[in-house]
């Protein structure tokens, strides 16, 4: 089972929640739920909170260190598989998928024995299906595609580059479903000053375009730009598929 940990924040019950999720193994969950049938949770309540019901930086480190001793113990226990953590509402919530539970009550004993101060439940329940890592901590399209716009700016940042500085910003779309609408959204995106570059076609024969306008790469700029393209490209058939720009610096 591979390790590749992604971190992002969604809305949850009308709350915001950091979610980490090792989102390597989502190839694997169909046979994973063989081997794995049971979700299991270890729930701890937050003592510094921050406002938002984050946690907060001097809290962070014994977080952490509770994270690590689970996963000590899971290993020790030779019971199940870490796959994700939730922060929302002041409480953590670490999740594991498990093959069985007659040492779990050992386990829990293992790990938490240096952390009595922290008010924790846990539980655990049939989940062949692997709902919860599907539906809780798998991040839909339009939050994959922030993962990823962060990732980008983040580069940027090393290079000194100035976000707030508008460029020629890139995007690339595809027509998986055929281009039967092509030429409807080209008019819709020349109305909103996106400029139509070349064709491209992906590794699958599906053919799309490159398109691009002057905009700004913060954060909060492309993340509202490219969910709306999100949305306009779904209403013709398209799906997109990301974006880039050159550094500018001051």
């Amino acid at each position: 089972m591979q390790e590749y940990w992604e971190i992002y924040m969604k809305n949850l019950e009308g709350k915001p929640a950091s979610i980490q999720f090792n989102a390597g193994i989502s190839m694997e969950v169909e046979d994973l739920g063989y081997t794995y049938p049971i979700v299991a949770y270890v729930k701890a309540k937050l003592k510094e909170p921050k406002e938002n019901g984050l946690l907060g930086e001097n809290e962070e480190p014994e977080i952490l260190f509770l994270e690590d001793k689970l996963e000590a113990s899971m290993i020790k226990f030779r019971i199940g598989k870490y796959v994700g953590r939730v922060i929302s509402d002041g409480y953590v919530t670490f999740l594991y998928y498990v093959q069985y539970t007659y040492n779990w009550p050992d386990f829990i004993e293992f790990a938490l024995n240096q952390h009595a101060s922290y008010e924790v439940s846990n539980g655990h329940s049939q989940d062949g299906e692997w709902n919860y890592y599907k539906k809780l901590l798998y991040p839909t399209a339009k939050e994959w595609q922030l993962i990823q716009n962060h990732k980008v700016c983040d580069n940027l940042k090393e290079q000194d580059d100035n976000l707030y500085l508008a460029r020629a910003i890139q995007h690339t779309l595809y027509f998986p479903e055929g281009e039967e609408q092509k030429e409807a959204l080209i008019a819709t995106l020349n109305k909103q000053n996106f400029k139509i570059q070349s064709e491209v076609k992906n590794e699958e024969g599906v053919k799309g375009f490159k398109f691009y306008r002057l905009d700004k790469p913060f954060y909060h700029d492309i993340d509202a730009l490219t969910l709306s393209l999100i949305d306009m490209l779904e209403e013709y058939g398209a799906s997109y598929d990301g974006w880039e720009t050159s550094v500018v610096k001051s």
